[in-house]
């Protein structure tokens, strides 16, 4: 572990455990950190901490923004802040997680109420560190994309910590990672399915599973 002017970086190849550990820790105590996922790497948080989610803003130079996505668990975390109606639409999503498809749904009263949004994007991520954390915060975790508004997404340790290692309490890489294609997006809060963004694997593909 290297304690830089802010950032600790920790390579979770090598330090797994202390990694969740750690990442736990200021999941809890409202601060942010970067991390890799099963698409680029993200700014991490907690979704209903206000500071975290005002750091993130301001590190990505956005004002009041909330355009993250959830890494959740299971379906049976997204059940305690989605509404998903449909028998269809949940085992289309049984059948699709983990992957690197995320999904915008209908929030539940309480969640509309306390995020200030009618929907929201969950994603439950192919990744072992991700899976791990979230099983241990029991909550959902938010991801983002690492730049600035505007630029490129990040995807390279150094690269990252150059630019953000005074901005974040912590960078977490990995030297084996070598996958950097955001999710597939697709919105699923309307009638019909949306995509939104296509990334890794293909909407068709992905409506196959529906259909």
């Amino acid at each position: 572990m290297i304690k830089t002017k802010k950032a600790i970086l920790i390579n979770i190849d090598e330090k797994f455990d202390e990694s969740i550990k750690l990442a736990n820790e200021l999941f809890l105590n409202g601060s942010i950190f970067i991390y890799p996922t099963d698409t680029i790497y993200g700014f991490g948080g907690n979704p209903f901490n206000e500071i975290a989610i005002k750091k993130i803003s301001e590190v990505k130079g956005k004002t009041n923004w909330r355009r993250y996505i959830f890494l959740i668990s299971d379906i049976e975390m997204l059940k305690h802040y989605a509404d998903i109606n449909s028998e269809k639409y949940l085992d289309f999503l049984l059948s699709i997680w983990p992957n690197p498809v995320s999904m915008i749904l209908k929030l539940n009263k309480k969640y509309q109420e306390l995020l200030n949004s009618e929907t929201g994007a969950f994603r439950i991520p192919n990744y072992r560190f991700c899976q791990k954390l979230i099983s241990e915060i029991k909550m959902p975790l938010i991801s983002t994309s690492v730049n600035r508004t505007g630029n490129e997404p990040l995807n390279h340790p150094s690269q990252i910590i150059q630019e953000f290692a005074n901005e974040v309490d912590a960078i977490f890489y990995s030297d084996k990672k070598s996958f950097f294609e955001a999710s597939t997006l697709i919105d699923l809060s309307k009638d019909e399915p949306v995509l939104v963004r296509e990334g890794k694997i293909k909407f068709v593909e992905i409506m196959k599973k529906l259909n």
